[in-house]
This record gives C-alpha cells, structure tokens and sequence, in this order.
C-alpha cells in the first residue's frame, strides 16, 4: 500500500512538472501489473499532450474493451481523431460517448462537454479543442533545418513572457498516420517464398537512402510515434502543488486534475504551459518530439543528434534510447539499435516499445527466435496489441512458423478490423497452410479495405496462378496496371505467369517493359532469356544470360539465378549448334558432359564445371558455319492439321489439380511425342507382325530373337554418354531411335527408345528445366542421385502434392506395420518390436505423431512387387520425414536411381515391353475390337506402372510417362478422348501402390470409358519427316493459331 501511494505521489509531481514522458513511465508500471481503466485513460491523457495521438486512441480502444460506457475514454479518443485530422471519426466517437453518457448516471462535467463538442463539431464543421486538445498550425522551420541550428531553450526562452507563461507555441503536423510494418509489403511472396525476402526494418531501402512509399511502405510506428515537433499544449496547469494528502493509492483522474486550473486557458480554446520546470523537462520532451520528427522525415543523422544530446544529460533516458535505436534501424545499423533498444529495457523494463523495436531489429538480422521472445514481452504490456500482434503475425510469417501467424495475424485484424497489411499477410499464411478458401477471402478483404492497395492485389495474383487460375491471376494483374502502370512487379508477374501458360513470346513484350523501367531487374532478365531460349532466339537470349551474369548480387536467390543462367546459356549455345540438324542429332544426355548435367541439376555455383569441361562454341560459330539459320514454319494444310490435331492429344495429359498450370507449348508438346511415338511404334510392330507371320504358330522363334534382340539393345550403364572415350562400341552404334539389326535386317526398338522420344520432346519443349537420365550423371548415379518430391516443407503444404499425403502416410504406417523397422539418416535400423509402438504409429494422424513415438529423422522404403521375377520385390520410392525448426516437418518421397536398382528395374522395364508386344503382335495384330485389345491395355498400363515407380529422370517423369501411354494406345487404334479426372495424378497412383494390379484396377475406372477405337492418327503426316530438323520443331512449338 505504501509503495503504491509512493508511486501515485510520484505521479502527480511528473504532472505538476509537466514531465509527461516519465509520467507515462509510471503508469506503464502501473499498468503491467493490473490493467485499470483509470490508469489507461491517464496514459492517454499524457500521450495526447506528447501528441502521440495513435497511443492514446489504443489506450482508449483498451479502456472501452473494459467498459464500454467509461464516457473519458470517448472524450479523450475524439480529441486524438480530431488531431489527426479525422473529424467525421471524432464526431462518431463523441456520439457514442453521449449516447453512453444519457443512458446512465454520468459525470455531468464529461456530459456537458460531450454536448460542448458535439454542438461545435455540428455548428461549424470544425471540432473546438477542449481542455485536453491539441491546436494545430503550420509546421515550424525547425523541422526542415539542422538540429543543431537552434538550441531548444533558445527556442523557448523568446515564447516566455514576464510572467513565465508561454503565450504562443506552434506544432508540426502530425506525420505518423501509417501504422508500424516490419517488411516492405511490396514484395510479393509465393509457395516458392523465400526466407530471405523482407528482411527490412521499418522501412524501405532503395539504393541505399531510405525512402517512404506510397503503397505497403513501412514507417516508424507511433513508436515514438505520432509525434512531431512541437510544444506540448494542454490545459493549463495550475502552478501550485497538488495536495499530496489527498491522494492515495487509487488511480485518479490526471485530466480533472488538469481541469481545475486556468479559467483563462478554458476560454481561450487553447493550451498553453504555465512554466517550464526547473529541471527542464518540458525543454526535453520537445528535443524528444524534434528527434522523432526527423526520423519521421528520413533524416536519420540528425535524429541521431538530437538524442544524442539527450543522453548527455541522462545517458538512460528510455524514450531518447528508443528514438535513437529507430533511427540507427531505419541506416541498416541494426546492432547499434539493439543495443540501444536493449539499454531502454534495462532502464525501464516496462518499456514495451522497446521490446517491440529490438524484436523488430532482431527479426531483421534473422534471429527469429530471439525477435520472438520480444514481440512476445511487448504484448506482456499491451495485450492484444494490434500492432505487436500484427508485427510478430509478420515475423512468424516470415520465419515460416505459418501457424502461429495465422493466429497472430487473426487476433489482429479482429482488433482492428482495417488493418489491410495483416490481412494479406493473412491470405499468405492460410494459403501456406493449405487454407485456401479463407486465404482467397483474406486477401479479398484487405483489397476491399483499400481498392489500391497492390500489395494484396500482388498475392491475390500468386494466389490464383498457384490455384492454375490463369483467367483470375491476369485479371488481378490488370487492376495492378490500372493502380501504377509503371509497376515493375506487375509485369514480372505477367511474365511469369504467361512463361507458365506456354505463351512465351508475349511474355517477353510484358519483360520489355518491366526491363525498360528498372533495367537491373536480375528475375525478369532471366526469364526473358529463357523465353527467347524457347523460341529459338538464341541471340538475344545469349545476350539476356549474359546481363545476367554480369549484374552485382544482394540476395542467395538472385546468385542461383545467375548460376542458372550461365548452365542455361550453355544449353542455349548447344542448340543453336544443331538448330539446321536433324532433330534426331540433338541428343543432351550423349552430348553434354555429365558432370556439367550433375551440377545443372543441383543448381551448384558453376567453377568446377569451367574447370574441368568442355564449353558450348560461341554463337558466331554457329552463325558463321550456318548452323543457325532461321527456319520459318510454313503453315500447309498438312502441318496445320498435324499441329491441331496435336494439341487435341496434348491437352490430356493436364492434371486438373491446384499448381498444374495449363500450359499450351507443353501440350502441343506432348500431342506432337505421342504421333510420334504411334508412328515408330507401329513400324516396329508391323516388321515384328511380318517376322511372326514366317515363325511357327508366331511364339518359339519369335519369342526368342525377340528377347535377344532386347538384350543387344539394352542400354549401357556407361555414364560417359555417345562420343564419350568411355562409350561402348555397341552403345554408340544403338543409340536413339530406330537402329536397324544387322543380323535379322529389320528395325527393332527397345523399351528406351521409346521414351527417350519423349524425354527428347520435353527438353525441347522447356530447355530450362533439366530433364535428363539419371543415368547419364556422373559418379552421383552410383551415390543414388535422384527426385525428391517434398509434400511437406516445415508448415507449409506444397500446393501440387499435399493432397497425396493422407495416403501417403498410410502407406508409410503400414509398411512400418509390417517391417518392424525404419531406417536413420545415416541409414542405421531403427527396430519398432514393441506393440504399444506400433500401435501408436498406426493410429498417427499427423508428422508430429509420427516423429513422437520414432524419436528421430528416419526413411522407409516402399516397395513394387515385380512381374519379371516371381515372388521379387523391388525397392519403390523412399517416404522420408525429417524435424524442420521448431514446429515443422519436411515430408518427401526421395527416389534413389542406384545401379542396383536402375538394373531391377531395366529388366521390369524389359519385361514390360516384350509381353506389350507380344499382346499386340499376332493373331490381334491391328484389330479395331476393343474387347481383342484388353491384353494390350494392360500391357501398358503395366511398363506405365513400373516406369512411374521407375522415376530414371531428374525431373519430367510424371508427363513423359503419360505421353508415351497416349502413344503406345494410338499405335494400337485406340484414343483417349477424355481427361484426367479432377484432383488425380497419375504417377502417385502408381507410386502409392506396391503392386501393378492394384493400379491398373484404380487406372481403368476412368481411363477405360474414354477410349475409343480409330484409326485416324495413320492418316496424320509423319512427325520425323515435317518437322524435320531442331530448328522446325523449335518454331512448331512457338507458333500458334490465335
């Protein structure tokens, strides 16, 4: 009790003394250990004579969550609206207060002067500032002049009239109506997000000045806050002490104390200081308020200053500590700001601006944990802070803790409902999470909060583009253009996504433009070079790579893209080297060096590769030795028809699945690979139809060349590739495509071949992505290099594959189930005997409760039963789950092409292809019976199975697969003239599966009925022959009929 009657005294001097920034230190102490509607309206009144304006209407909000009629807090939160310029809000706020005010027994003073502002308000337009409001005027030159020109007392002493009062004193205008936002919001985020992005303080950066933005910029909050320079005005205080008698330990009411004073002030409408104190604390908080203002305006250095000499005198002084730490944050000197925000602490351990700043400044040195842990202290001071709640949604967010942003970020805009950055930080976390309805409507809402607001309009598009929304995404990209037609961003995104869609060259024109605004741009210089690649525009690409590896770096994301571009430029130069050659000599997986391939892959910085191999020609080579002369796709009546009729076949191959874009080039792409592959196909088959015809009852002979030549044809585990001093003679001389036997004098084809046609086909399509055969990696191949296909990475679902997990962790369960065992990171068994544990991991609904009853990082392998070899089983993919952080889990299924098993699966492979074969060839040679052919479907879907679980790319497995499938049907008169059905995707049907039945019995329930018999592709014009060379096959999939 004596403590607390000891503070209330200490309270009251401050305010006789004018001291508000100590009063408020008091009272912060006051409040952190019981929350007292008194004492928060008494903070606000001692902020609104500081002018922080926005802490005294939070102050307020705070004080009205507890009573909802405490008619001060209206009062005193319209007069902070009133200040800021808000009038229409200030008039509904006195409203409510009067309503509140008639309804029950009411301080009559408080209710007269509700009646006093309201009639003011109403009369005249203008709210009259009484007792505790502020008069505003026009900024005083000492904002835009250099601190240390006029000496503050200087500036006070010419105000001071002989009777110690001050009679006039201007204010700045308040600059501080943005709230507090940790990261520039206009940089947009994907799935692809990255850690990196966001990672300023306060404000944004450009070329190293610090500047304030229109749309999502950051500003210093009210931290200091809605400061400005200025003489604090307030009632006047009366200059005779306060009865200390009659105060004692309940908070009371410092703005009736304030009240009872000057007659004088009250008539005049205006506040004015009876007299500067002796300790001049008034002349203290106006340096404060003159150092906040300068931060306010960017001018760090001499905010710096002014602090500085503030804490000459009182080298502890709380809010000088503060003030100076912002600005130190806003020059990158985050250090310098922690240690400064870290002394406010130790000063005044109630400080929660200060923990708030240092958690800031933690954050954007990457100590997320730590920046936490403050964020988590400042709402000790301010529960439900909006702006710490928005501040830490933000942090977590950007630290992908998405859970935990979720529930910041929710708490805060049901605080304040128009808070239009928490909301599309919102959308980003639900969307992460795989929320994906509430994501839509959060990002909805913050664009209804402000129709200009490009931030949300910039996620929204990611949003929908993940979705495979291409119609939305461009739509919202137009409103982007229509808010600031000069937004660099707006036309990456527009690049990016119509790259996606397959629509390259009018990607390039929306790059141009985004180039000619902001030329260094390193993400829309590479894309642009990786559409001219595309479309066979080797030059300007070569260029475009170039400038890209020339520009200087800020990020790890933009060093990969240079890293990318330089592989890039090089696969560029090797097709421009066969651009009049026939499409059948280009050949990546022989030609280029597999160690270049490896590195390519991972993305690895590129040294050694220039070390150690052999560089593409320059492209003069190429135009000197006329290697690179332009082919136009003359558009007959014939290719016109193969060209349509390919994307009618290449549009099946499209999952209909959030995250799988549609992409014209990649269907025509496909629809090209698959008459292709009918094409070879069925000439392989009719010179095995002709052989059966000569043997008896068409099994024993043929049978057993048939196998043979299989063998002569299987290829080599050679890594080094056609050309390669490594290459065997018989690899070299049995290589892509049709080669013809010298023994038998007939073509022959091998179960390779055949895809390879449609490997060839998706490199082609998409040079960018390196689709090519484990195989043909270097010594990664023996390590067992190959995809990995995350479902889950710390929280955030992967929008492609997350809807496989539920199956994908009752695979996991049941292989645990029978196994008994998993295995560690090091590959060590980790035995599971006991039932009460594996009990546990089969009732697991989550990783966590997965990861609980393991205790550790560990794999399993799935496992195909084979056909080939009976009673065998083949390893399948390895279902992986590893602790991510504090609260995540990456969940991937990883594919190791080991020699071992490369070899298990070539002789499934093999199998596969003679008994498809042998099911076509005979007596149901060419028969359009669809019932004939059952055989032969199965047999498909058989080598389709083992080649999914085969999984011998890099990457393009799953469309490459699928192609030949539609292929290998049309070589049998049969068209699938349906379409994936929506949320399926095929190659996890096989992957989740351990036995071919199984999914060929999943498979057929779709695939079946939208099969019909034709005969029709026999008649389309032969593939190899129209586009004949890389540089028409190049310039088929470049043109389309608009």
């Amino acid at each position: 009790m004596a403590s607390a009657v000891a503070e209330r005294i200490e309270l009251a001097k401050h305010c006789t003394s004018k001291d508000w920034s100590k009063a408020i230190r008091v009272l912060d102490s006051f409040l952190s250990r019981s929350c007292i509607i008194q004492d928060l309206c008494n903070r606000a009144f001692c902020y609104s004579q500081l002018e922080l304006h926005k802490h005294v209407i939070k102050d307020c909000d705070r004080a009205l969550e507890l009573d909802l009629t405490h008619i001060e807090a209206y009062i005193l939160k319209g007069h902070a609206f009133s200040a800021l310029g808000r009038k229409e809000e200030a008039l509904s706020v006195w409203k409510k207060g009067y309503e509140h005010a008639v309804c029950k027994p009411s301080d009559l003073k408080q209710l007269l002067e509700l009646e006093e502002l309201l009639g003011s308000a109403k009369g005249d337009g203008s709210i009259a500032h009484e007792n505790h409001a502020v008069e505003s005027t026009k900024s005083s030159s000492a904002a835009s002049e250099p601190v240390d020109s006029v000496e503050p007392s200087e500036t006070y002493n010419h105000l001071e009239n002989s009777n110690g009062k001050i009679e006039h004193c201007s204010k700045l205008t308040d600059r501080l109506d943005a709230h507090d936002n940790l990261y520039d919001g206009s940089e947009f985020h994907s799935e692809s997000s990255r850690n990196d992005e966001g990672t300023k303080l306060f404000g944004h950066q450009s070329n190293g000045k610090h500047e304030s933005q229109p749309n999502g910029a950051n500003y210093i909050h009210e931290a200091l806050s809605d400061s400005s320079q200025s003489c604090i005005s307030s009632s006047a205080l009366s200059s005779e002490s306060i009865n200390l008698s009659d105060i004692y330990s309940e908070s009371i009411n410092l703005s009736e104390t304030c009240d009872e004073t000057s007659d004088e002030a009250k008539s005049s409408k205006k506040f004015c200081v009876a007299r500067i104190s002796k300790n001049k604390s008034i002349n203290v908080d106006f340096r404060l308020s003159r150092g906040i203002a300068q931060v306010n305006d960017g001018k760090y250095s001499y905010a710096v200053e002014i602090f500085d000499k503030i804490l000459e005198e009182d080298p502890d002084y709380p809010e000088a500590l503060i003030g100076r730490g912002t600005a130190y944050a806003f020059q990158r000197e985050l250090h310098s700001a922690i240690a400064d925000f870290t002394k406010a602490i130790q000063s005044n351990p109630s400080a929660g601006e200060a923990w708030k700043r240092r958690g800031q400044a933690r954050a954007a040195l990457g100590e997320s944990v730590e920046a936490i842990a403050d964020l988590t202290k400042a709402l000790e001071f301010e529960p439900n802070s909006e702006d710490v709640l928005h501040e830490r949604g933000i942090v977590n967010y950007k630290f992908k803790d998405f859970t935990a942003a979720v529930e910041d970020l929710s708490a805060c805009v049901k605080v304040d409902k128009d808070n239009k950055s928490a909301y599309t930080y919102l959308g980003l976390a639900l969307s992460s999470i795989g929320e994906y309805r509430r994501a839509e409507e959060a990002h909805m809402k913050a664009i209804q909060i402000d129709r200009n607001f490009m931030e949300a309009w910039g996620h929204l598009t990611q949003f929908y583009q993940d979705m495979a929304n291409s119609e939305k995404a461009l739509e919202c990209i137009r409103n982007i253009l229509q808010i600031d037609g000069r937004f660099v961003k707006a036309y990456h995104l527009r690049g990016l996504l119509l790259h996606g869609m397959g629509d390259h060259r009018n990607a390039i024109k929306d790059l141009s433009v985004a180039l000619s605004i902001e030329s260094s741009s390193i993400e829309c210089l590479y894309l642009r070079a990786s559409c001219y690649h595309a479309i066979g525009e080797y030059k300007e690409a070569v260029k475009d790579y170039d400038a890209t590896l020339d520009l200087e770096l800020d990020s790890v994301e933009k060093f990969v893209l240079q890293c990318l571009a330089f592989y890039q430029k090089e696969i560029a130069l090797y097709t421009a080297s066969k651009f009049n050659s026939e499409f059948c000599w280009f050949d990546l997986d022989g030609d280029i060096d597999p160690l270049f391939k490896e590195y390519w892959c991972k993305r690895l910085h590129p040294k050694n590769v220039c070390e150690k191999v052999y560089r593409q020609p320059p492209l003069r080579d190429s135009l000197r030795k006329g290697k690179l002369k332009k082919q136009e796709l003359a558009l007959t009546k014939q290719k016109t028809i193969l060209l349509q009729t390919a994307d009618s076949i290449g549009k099946k191959i499209q999952y209909h699945c959030p995250g799988f874009l549609a992409n014209r080039r990649q269907h025509r792409m496909a629809g090209l690979a698959a008459i292709e592959i009918a094409q070879k196909v069925s000439k392989v088959w009719r010179s095995l139809q002709a052989e059966w015809k000569h043997s008896i009852k068409g099994t024993g002979k043929y049978g057993k060349k048939a196998r043979r030549k299989e063998r002569l044809n299987r290829p080599s585990q050679n890594r080094g590739g056609a050309g390669c001093t490594t290459s065997s003679f018989l690899e070299q001389t049995t290589s892509y495509g049709s080669t013809e036997d010298r023994s038998f004098g007939r073509p022959t084809m091998s179960w390779h071949d055949v895809y390879s046609l449609a490997v060839k086909w998706r490199q082609i399509s998409e040079p960018c992505d390196p689709v090519v055969w484990v195989n043909k990696l270097s010594e990664e191949f023996d390590a067992g290099f190959g995809s990995n296909t995350p479902l889950i990475l710390g929280q955030a679902n992967v929008v492609r594959y997350f809807p496989n997990f539920q199956r994908a962790l009752r695979v996991a369960k049941a292989v645990i189930k029978e196994n008994k065992y998993v295995r560690d990171r090091k590959d060590n068994i980790i035995y599971l005997t006991d039932d009460g544990k594996v009990q546990e991991i089969m009732n697991a609904k989550s990783c966590l409760d997965l990861y609980k009853t393991i205790g550790e990082d560990f794999w399993l392998a799935t496992w195909c039963n084979s056909t080939a070899v009976e009673g065998k089983r083949l390893e399948g993919t390895r279902i992986t789950l590893l602790k991510s952080g504090e609260n995540g889990f990456d969940f991937a299924i990883r594919t190791p092409c080991t020699p071992s098993r490369w070899e298990d699966f070539e002789v499934e492979m093999i199998s596969a292809w003679e008994a498809l074969c042998d099911a076509y060839c005979g007596e149901n040679y060419g028969s359009t019976d669809f019932d004939v052919l059952e055989n032969v479907r199965g047999a498909i879907l058989r080598m389709t199975y083992y080649w999914y679980n085969f999984m011998p790319l890099a990457r393009g497995t799953a469309a490459v697969g699928f192609i030949v499938l539609l292929g290998l049907l049309l070589a049998a008169n049969m068209e699938f003239t349906g379409s994936i059905p929506e949320g399926l995707q095929v190659d996890w049907e096989a992957i989740l599966e351990s036995d071919p039945n199984s999914f060929m019995s999943s498979i057929k329930s779709w695939l079946y009925p939208s099969l019909k018999i034709s005969t029709s592709w026999k008649g389309y014009p032969d593939v190899a022959s129209t586009l004949e060379t890389t540089g028409l096959v190049v310039a088929a999939l470049s043109t389309y009929f608009e």
